[in-house]
């Protein structure tokens, strides 16, 4: 089976424990769950790898990109949770989540981050 790719922000501590956390439960082994810095080419372009510094990416195995919450939802459902991650596909949950992580996104770039 192929895997997709999750791309973070090697950088950054919250990043790392949520990637962390995101391998400790990926018993199926779905995802390749690799720092952006670190991450070989290809997957790796330079306009990827300027955009994975603003949000976390997912790269399905059919190629497709993800960024922030949609990037978010693809994980929940590879690691299993799939009908959790179907409703958050659906608007306005989708729109929700892709809010939430922005904001959090935000924090983690801020001098103040305490995530």
């Amino acid at each position: 089976m192929e895997r997709a790719w999750m791309l973070f922000d090697g950088d950054c501590g919250f990043c790392t424990r949520t990637a962390n956390w995101v391998m400790a439960r990926d018993r199926d082994e779905r995802l390749r769950v690799v720092p952006y810095q670190l991450a070989p080419s290809p997957p790796m372009t330079p306009d990827l790898q300027a955009a994975c510094a603003e949000a976390l990416h997912v790269i399905t195995p059919h190629g497709r990109t993800l960024r922030g919450g949609d990037a978010t939802i693809y994980t929940l459902g590879a690691l299993g949770w799939r009908v959790p991650a179907r409703l958050l596909w659906l608007r306005p949950l989708r729109d929700l989540v892709g809010f939430g992580y922005r904001i959090v996104a935000k924090r983690t770039r801020s001098q103040a981050c305490d995530l």
